[in-house]
């Protein structure tokens, strides 16, 4: 047990701090006037080919998404998702651009998911980090630990709704095909940043596609 009681926070202080410094020297990338939360977006991060693959990648492996606590949720997320081939090249070349942006590693990220939204899908607002005091932190914690940084990427525009809403705090990104956003998901002290909760609001019109990867304080295996 680390610092305040939380697992791994002192990793997640550490990577903070390496991911704030790495992010300031890149001219592309700009911050959201919020002292609260680490929040970031870089426009035109994929080009217009790249996205139309993933999206193409996306629609042939699409289930229905699902949540770590799906007994306790229902109808909480009604979007798809999809394990898309981690071995195709422009997944790969994905990787690799999140992790030289970032200056994390690979070896300690998720595998990169799509996420589908067609009219009137929703993700209500929720943490990308782990309660550590849930029945499944045990399962987390043996395949990586606390997630540490969330890298998305919209990979079109929507006709109408489908925005990235942080719920509280006033930061609301609609979606631009090929454009980045990236949060941390802990305080600078490393516990749980709890101005992190966010939601993907419902498409009014349209379709949108998302691919996602998050970052975890340890080495990553499948669970």
């Amino acid at each position: 047990m680390d610092d305040f009681g939380h697992p791994d926070c002192s990793a997640l202080a550490r990577i903070g701090e390496t991911v704030r410094k790495q992010l300031s020297c890149e001219p592309a990338v700009r911050r959201f006037p919020e002292e609260r939360a680490e929040v970031y977006a870089v426009d035109a991060f994929l080009d217009t080919k790249d996205c139309n693959h993933l999206i193409t990648l996306i629609d042939a492996m699409a289930q229905p998404s699902g949540l770590v606590d799906e007994a306790d949720w229902p109808d909480y997320r009604t979007s798809y998702s999809s394990d898309i081939d981690v071995a195709d090249r422009t997944v790969r070349k994905v990787e690799r651009r999140i992790a030289a942006l970032t200056g994390l590693t690979l070896d300690c990220s998720e595998s990169l998911q799509g996420q589908r939204y067609r009219t009137g899908e929703y993700f209500h607002e929720h943490y990308d980090w782990f309660d550590t005091s849930a029945d499944y932190w045990d399962r987390e914690r043996r395949c990586g630990g606390q997630r540490t940084w969330t890298a998305m990427v919209y990979l079109n525009d929507v006709d109408e709704g489908g925005a990235t809403d942080f719920t509280r705090i006033p930061i609301s990104i609609a979606p631009l095909r090929g454009s980045l956003l990236l949060w941390n998901n802990a305080l600078p002290d490393g516990t749980p940043n709890p101005w992190t909760m966010h939601a993907a609001r419902p498409v009014v019109r349209g379709v949108k596609y998302v691919v996602t990867k998050w970052f975890r304080t340890k080495p990553w295996s499948q669970p």
